[in-house]
C-alpha cells in the first residue's frame, strides 16, 4: 500500500507539471499567432470611401496599448495612444480611400494639453478639403472644444449642452485625521506647494487659489477662442451665456448657433450615406481610428537618420514602475539604449508627469545628461510636466509646451503621519521599543517626531529644493534669484512657462519633431519609439 501511494503522487505530480508545461506552450503559441495576425492588419487596405470615427470617451495615453490576446475575446487588439492618433489624422488627410473624419461626442476625459493637439490636428485634417463632422447626444465642454473644429456639427434633439465656465474642487481630511487621532506631519519647501495643503488645513490657500484661478484663466480663454469662432462671434458673448446659464437644451444652443442643428442618430447616418455615395440599405464603411492607427507602419519617414520619441508617462518611481509609471530603472535602460544606437541622431523625450520621487528624478536627469553629450534632446510636455515632470526636462536642449500644459511646480514636500494617539485612544494599541541610538527608529508613524528629526526632515527637503533650483539654473542658463522666483512650488500653464523662460515655445510634439531635426541636420529622418507599448498581458521585467 505504501509504495502504491509512492506511485500514486508521483504519477499525480507528472500529470502536474506536464499540464503546466503545455499549457504554457499553448499560451506562447496563441501570443505568437496574435503577433502574426496583428503583423498581418498593419499591411491592411482601407475600404474605398471610408469615415474615420474617433469617439471622445477614451482616455488617451501617450502610447497605444496592445491587447495580445484580443483574439480569444471580442476586446480590440490595438488601443490607439495620443501619438498614434495624432499621426493617424494627419495620414488620413492625405489617405483617398478616407471620405471624411467624424467625432463620436460621448463625454471627454483627457486633459487641456492633450485637447489642444487634437484640435489642431483636426484643424490641420480640414485643410485637405475634406469634411470633418461631428455629433453627440450629450456635448460636455471638453467635447465642444473638440467639436468646434467641425464644419458641421449636431446635437440629439433631446439632448444637453454643457456651457458654464470652470470650477476646482479640493477634498480636505485635516478634520478627519483630528477625529481619527492621526497627526500628519508636514514639510514643504515653496509656498505654492500645494499637494500637502488637504491634510493641513480646511480651505485653500491665498498663494493656491492664485495659481488656481490662473490656471482657469487660461484654459478658460482658449475655450472661449474655438467657442467664438465657431459661431463668428466674440469671446465675451460666449462668456455671458455661461455665466447667466443660458445654454443648456439642443434648443438653446442652436439658438446661439454654437450647433449647426439638432438631429438623431439615424438623421446624422442619413447625412453619411450622401457623403460616402451609399444606399439607405448599405453598410456605412465606418473605420475606427484604433484600426486605422494599427495599419499604420511603425516606423515612418525616410533617410538614413533616425529620431527616436521617448515617451515618460505617469507618476515617477523609483525602480521598475507599473504600466503608465515612469520607473527611474524602465527609463535609464530606454535611455542607454538611445545614446548606444548611433544611426539615432536625435531625440525627443515626451513628457506627461505630475512629478514623483526626487531620487527617481536626479537619476533620470544623469542619464539624460549623458545622452544629451552625445546627440540633441528635445521635451516636448502634455498635459502635465509639473514637479519631477520639471525636473527631468530641464536639461534638455529645447522645452515646448501646449499653451494649457501644467507645468513647473518647483518646490518640494515630505508628508509623515504619527498614528499613535488614535490607535491608543481608539482601540487601546500602544507601542515601546528598546534602542542603541536616538534615531535608530526614525522614520516611524508610532510616534511623534522629535524636535531632531524635524530638523533632519525640513533640512532634507530644503536641500533637495536647493538641488532642484540648482538644475534648472543650469539647464536654462538662469541665474538662482530668477529661478527662485519662478519656483515656489508655482504651477504655470505652457503660456505663462514661456513668458518667464521656463519654456522655449509653444507646440506639440510636430514642434519638437522639428526642432530635433534641425538640431541634427536632417533634412528626412525616420521615427522609433521607446519604450515597447504597453501589453494588457505583459509585465515589465528588470531591466538589463
Amino acid at each position: 500500500m505504501k509504495q502504491f501511494f509512492k506511485m500514486f503522487f508521483a504519477s499525480l505530480l507528472a500529470m502536474i507539471v506536464a499540464s503546466v508545461i503545455v499549457v504554457g506552450i499553448t499560451v506562447g503559441m496563441i501570443v505568437s499567432a496574435v503577433k502574426g495576425v496583428k503583423t498581418q492588419k498593419n499591411t491592411a487596405r482601407v475600404e474605398s470611401a471610408s469615415i474615420l470615427v474617433i469617439e471622445t470617451d477614451k482616455r488617451l495615453h501617450e502610447q497605444g496599448e496592445q491587447n495580445s490576446l484580443a483574439s480569444l475575446s471580442n476586446d480590440i487588439s490595438y488601443s490607439a495612444g495620443l501619438y498614434d492618433v495624432i499621426r493617424a489624422i494627419k495620414a488620413a488627410k492625405d489617405d483617398e480611400n478616407i471620405k471624411a473624419l467624424l467625432l463620436k461626442l460621448n463625454g471627454g476625459r483627457n486633459g487641456w494639453g492633450t485637447m489642444e493637439q487634437l484640435r489642431e490636428a483636426l484643424v490641420d485634417f480640414k485643410k485637405s478639403g475634406k469634411k470633418l463632422y461631428a455629433y453627440g447626444d450629450g456635448i460636455t465642454q471638453r467635447d465642444y472644444f473638440l467639436a468646434s473644429a467641425a464644419d458641421v456639427l449636431y446635437l440629439n434633439p433631446a439632448g444637453m449642452m454643457e456651457l458654464k465656465g470652470l470650477a476646482t474642487q479640493l477634498t480636505f481630511f485635516k478634520g478627519t485625521l483630528e477625529k481619527l487621532g492621526v497627526e500628519p506631519e508636514i514639510f514643504y519647501a515653496g509656498r505654492f506647494k500645494s499637494a500637502t495643503e488637504p491634510f493641513r488645513s480646511d480651505r485653500i490657500s491665498d498663494a493656491n487659489r492664485i495659481q488656481i484661478s490662473e490656471m482657469q484663466r487660461d484654459i478658460w480663454s482658449t475655450f472661449l477662442q474655438a467657442a467664438a469662432q465657431k459661431t463668428a462671434t466674440d469671446t465675451a458673448t460666449i462668456h455671458q451665456l455661461a455665466s447667466v446659464g443660458g445654454i443648456y437644451f439642443a434648443s438653446d444652443a442652436l439658438r446661439a448657433n454654437l450647433i449647426d442643428g439638432a438631429k438623431y442618430w439615424d438623421e446624422m447616418e442619413e447625412l453619411m450615406r450622401v457623403v460616402v455615395d451609399k444606399k439607405t440599405d448599405e453598410k456605412i464603411p465606418y473605420l475606427s481610428i484604433n484600426e486605422y492607427a494599427e495599419h499604420m507602419d511603425d516606423v515612418g519617414g525616410k533617410g538614413d537618420g533616425r529620431i527616436a520619441v521617448l515617451f515618460a508617462e505617469g507618476e515617477i518611481v523609483d525602480g521598475i514602475g507599473n504600466d503608465y509609471q515612469i520607473g527611474s530603472e524602465s527609463l535609464v535602460k530606454s535611455i542607454r539604449q538611445i545614446r548606444r544606437n548611433d544611426k539615432i541622431k536625435a531625440v525627443v523625450l515626451r513628457v506627461n508627469s505630475p512629478g514623483g520621487s526626487a531620487l527617481a528624478s536626479e537619476v533620470i536627469l544623469r542619464e539624460l545628461q549623458l545622452l544629451k553629450a552625445k546627440k540633441p534632446l528635445i521635451v516636448s510636455m502634455g498635459d502635465l510636466a509639473a514637479s519631477g515632470g520639471y525636473y527631468i526636462s530641464a536639461g534638455a536642449d529645447s522645452i515646448f509646451a501646449m499653451p494649457n500644459t501644467l507645468t513647473g511646480s518647483i518646490g518640494v514636500f515630505g508628508m509623515m503621519f504619527n498614528i499613535s494617539g488614535g490607535l491608543k485612544d481608539k482601540l487601546g494599541v500602544t507601542f515601546d521599543e528598546v534602542k542603541n541610538a536616538p534615531l535608530a527608529d526614525f522614520p516611524t508613524a508610532s510616534r511623534a517626531l522629535t524636535p531632531q528629526e524635524a530638523a533632519r526632515m525640513q533640512a532634507t527637503i530644503d536641500t533637495i529644493y536647493s538641488t532642484f533650483k540648482n538644475r534648472v539654473a543650469v539647464g536654462r542658463k538662469m541665474t538662482p534669484t530668477v529661478v527662485d522666483s519662478v519656483a515656489q512650488g508655482r504651477i504655470w500653464s505652457g503660456s505663462d512657462a514661456l513668458a518667464i523662460g521656463l519654456v522655449d515655445g509653444l507646440g506639440g510634439l510636430d514642434r519638437a519633431m522639428r526642432s530635433a531635426a534641425a538640431k541634427a541636420k536632417l533634412s528626412t529622418y525616420k521615427v522609433i519609439t521607446y519604450p515597447e507599448p504597453v501589453d494588457q498581458y505583459r509585465r515589465p521585467s528588470v531591466p538589463s
